[in-house]
């Protein structure tokens, strides 16, 4: 550690201006972060901290966002009000950030090869051949095994997970003195977790490179960060090294964070329960072209002969690795993409219908997905993503009954309707996905596939979600597919698991099975990863 900080902010404080006023984000936040150190920045959703993130590199929608006060000090270098041409000199080069959302944050219109390439070009002056050797090191870093036939890989063929490895190769691209890591292992599952978490602190030791993480994770912050600062509604409640505040916080918001986990066990299995959904040798393929005719030459097999059923109340958790076929999965078997094999819904073989023929079941099954703000329309408001099922199945009567079963879901989820005239954007990361859970939840289906809904959440917030999804399973007798890679959300929810691996079943079978007494080493190998990242 040096005794001259590399990043000094002072009393920083950001307003947003809106048509009703100024709302305050941050107020008179201050920090400093040494080379070679890591800080986190914990709190729960809409607590401040990606705002202070953005802030740091002067990200944020100026002039929309102004800062009523404040430093922001890099090298001795002011950034608060610098030109743009000061700002460039700095962003990406000496400091460099990985976004929470790795979809939006990724064009989807050019390959991953060249996005990484984008950014050695602009700050190292590599022409895009000579770029090549260094981005496919880049990926091998991140954990692409197969990292150079995935160079010409647009964001949309890769898992939530690989978007976010390719984020993070991007980041680190020019070697930064400060890397920003906005929520860098949300998708990830356990054992990519780990493997980031060490490349980063071997990366810290080889560059001295200062680390600010914002996580919501606290088993992570426990393990990586040296300092640990917590935020609630933009202010920094308490801060210090991390061992003092774990082992005695002073804040009661602190002790309130500190003790947020989700608990308890799934529902009481009822199994003359009817059999909502099952699925037999279920298999979906993706052609691999090459040549310039573009002929099959082979097939990813993203699922190869998944067989399971989901009865009335229960959960069946599937968990496994980024690209192991979770997603696929869960949206193969809503017929969101083509399959082969048997799939039957609510006793009714629903494999070959036409897309018209499916359409009076989709009320009945819907799906929460893992990015919550590429899945929920920027030009309407809260209140209009939810009713806009309504809407399409015609199921209000009336305004006055539309509105009540909106302003229902909300709350339902932990949303204030009082907000249902806000956008997307007005909204953090949680916020959103706890939209996304509501919109599907106002339909009152039988079937939810869950594709990581509560990745985006903290500690907190996320107890609360799986409490809410075990009270709505029990009254209303609803199925779900729990799409996740955190296997403690896993186990407090799903009476069954299925472990995947490059799209096959692994091992299968109840929860306490598979918790208690895994039987494959892949299965083990997760366990350990996740008990790991729990207690180290």
């Amino acid at each position: 550690m040096t005794s001259q900080p590399l990043l000094a902010v002072d009393n920083l404080s950001v307003s947003f201006r809106t048509p009703q006023g100024e709302n305050a984000a941050v107020c008179g936040v201050s920090f400093t972060l040494s080379a070679g150190e890591t800080l986190a920045l914990v709190g729960e959703s809409g607590s401040g901290k990606s705002v202070t993130a953005l802030s740091l590199l002067q990200l944020l929608n100026y002039p929309t966002a102004f800062h009523p006060s404040g430093s922001i000090r890099f090298a001795g270098r002011e950034l608060v009000g610098a030109s743009e041409a000061e700002l460039r000199d700095v962003r990406g080069d000496d400091m460099a950030m990985i976004f929470q959302e790795p979809m939006t944050s990724l064009n989807p219109l050019h390959t991953i090869e060249a996005q990484i390439a984008e950014s050695l070009a602009l700050h190292k002056g590599l022409a895009r051949e000579a770029a090549k050797p260094r981005v496919v090191e880049l990926l091998q870093k991140v954990g692409f095994a197969d990292a150079e036939s995935r160079l010409k890989a647009y964001p949309h063929e890769l898992s939530g997970g690989q978007r976010q490895r390719v984020m993070i190769a991007m980041a680190l691209a020019n070697d930064p003195k400060i890397l920003i890591a906005d929520e860098p292992t949300t998708a990830l599952d356990v054992t990519i977790q780990a493997q980031i978490l060490k490349l980063l602190k071997e990366l810290q030791a080889q560059h001295k490179m200062a680390l600010l993480l914002i996580t919501h994770d606290l088993g992570i912050v426990r393990k990586t960060a040296d300092r640990v600062a917590v935020m609630q509604k933009g202010v920094i409640v308490e801060a210090g090294r991390t061992e003092d505040v774990f082992a005695a916080p002073q804040h009661a918001y602190t002790k309130q964070l500190l003790a947020a986990e989700p608990k308890g066990d799934p529902i009481v299995q009822d199994n003359g329960a009817e059999t909502i959904v099952s699925a037999t040798d279920l298999r979906v393929w993706f052609p691999v072209k090459s040549g310039w005719l573009r002929r099959v030459t082979g097939h990813v097999k993203a699922v190869d002969g998944v067989s399971f059923a989901v009865k009335a109340g229960h959960t069946l958790g599937v968990v496994g690795e980024s690209g192991s076929g979770k997603t696929t999965l869960g949206q193969a078997v809503l017929r969101l993409v083509s399959s082969r094999g048997d799939i039957v819904f609510s006793g009714q073989d629903i494999q070959g219908r036409t897309w018209k023929a499916m359409r009076p079941l989709r009320r009945q099954m819907q799906i929460v997905f893992q990015d919550p703000y590429g899945s929920l329309s920027p030009r309407l408001t809260m209140g209009e993503i939810v009713a806009e099922g309504l809407d399409i199945h015609r199921l209000a009567k009336s305004p006055q009954e539309r509105e009540r079963l909106v302003d229902e879901a909300l709350r339902e989820v932990g949303l204030d309707p009082a907000m249902k005239e806000r956008y997307p954007h007005e909204f953090s990361g949680g916020q959103r996905q706890r939209i996304s859970i509501a919109r599907a939840l106002v339909l009152k289906p039988k079937l939810i596939v869950l594709d990581e809904p509560t990745s985006a959440l903290d500690m907190s917030v996320q107890a609360q979600v799986v409490d809410l999804l075990r009270d709505i399973q029990q009254r209303h007798k609803l199925a779900y597919i729990f799409i996740s890679h955190d296997l403690r959300v896993v186990r407090a929810l799903a009476s069954e698991v299925l472990v995947m691996k490059g799209g096959k079943v692994v091992e299968q079978g109840t929860g306490e099975q598979i918790f208690s007494a895994p039987q494959q080493p892949y299965t083990k190998a997760l366990l350990a990863a996740a008990l790991n990242l729990e207690t180290v």
